[in-house]
């Protein structure tokens, strides 16, 4: 090989990783669960996937998903794997990332047929020891999460059905079951976390009434939880970038969550509404 031809090779080479890097620095790389409405999906329909549009289109990149089902082993799997570098969706306070300012506040909502009229507000109500009540869960136990957890305490056991927060992952839309149920009659109320309980009510062929849990903290148990965007731990110049753009861009975000209507609540510092 002459030496004219190996230093084209190497320039050529030269050119193409240089290319390489750009193009990976337009990149904002997020890792998602592929079927997780109203969040995520691969088909880009969530608002999780619209939120990473948005921000992804600020920065100047496009968005490159790096696919994963959101069960235990998530984050280390993703993010510290460093598959991708963002999380669109944490709670504020989780210690598995470097969260951003909270984008929304939402709550566990009371999910029931408007045509009952039971209009259920408050763990207190007597009812909910005699009716059909749906709670999501994690495992086996019914204790794992925070409706579940609390209607055990207060010896709400006999009448609860549970509905895995995962579903049937083999179907569309796996958690939108516990919505069904109540449109169906299955169960005659159900406690949901509110972004799931907002959108999969609104595609039921019954009107339902969602009404958000109270107290807001049943003793140790919240039923209230600050959502936020999630970079490795360490990548504080990607976390406050985020966070600029939260800001800025808050009336664009608070509309997006109410095209999927995501029940909100306000926070003491006004973040999310």
């Amino acid at each position: 090989m002459s030496s004219r031809f190996l230093k084209l090779a190497c320039f050529i080479l030269a050119i193409a990783l240089c290319c390489s890097a750009e193009t990976a620095k337009l990149k904002l790389r997020v890792c998602a669960d592929p079927n997780n409405l109203p969040f995520s999906n691969d088909k880009g329909e969530g608002f999780e996937n619209k939120l990473a549009a948005m921000v992804a289109h600020d920065l100047g990149r496009e968005v490159e998903y790096t696919w994963w089902a959101q069960r235990r082993g998530f984050f280390r799997l993703t993010l510290k794997a460093q598959q991708c570098d963002v999380v669109m969706g944490v709670p504020v306070d989780s210690e598995r990332a470097l969260t951003t300012l909270p984008y929304y506040t939402s709550t566990y909502v009371f999910v029931s047929r408007k045509d009952q009229k039971l209009n259920i507000r408050s763990l207190r109500d007597p009812r909910l020891q005699t009716l059909r009540v749906g709670v999501q869960i994690i495992g086996d136990d019914y204790n794992n999460s925070p409706p579940a957890t609390a209607l055990s305490h207060r010896g709400v056991l006999k009448n609860v059905v549970g509905y895995t927060v995962y579903g049937n992952y083999a179907q569309p839309s796996p958690t939108a079951r516990i919505v069904e149920a109540v449109a169906h009659k299955d169960v005659d109320v159900a406690v949901v976390w509110g972004p799931q309980a907002g959108y999969f009510a609104s595609q039921q062929p019954v009107p339902l009434r969602i009404t958000a849990v109270t107290p807001k903290k049943d003793g140790v148990i919240p039923f209230t939880f600050a959502i936020s965007m999630g970079v490795r731990h360490g990548d504080n110049k990607l976390r406050d970038r985020l966070n600029a753009l939260i800001r800025e861009h808050r009336p664009e975000i608070d509309r997006l969550l109410a095209e999927y209507h995501v029940p909100r609540v306000a926070t003491s510092r006004g973040e999310a509404r």
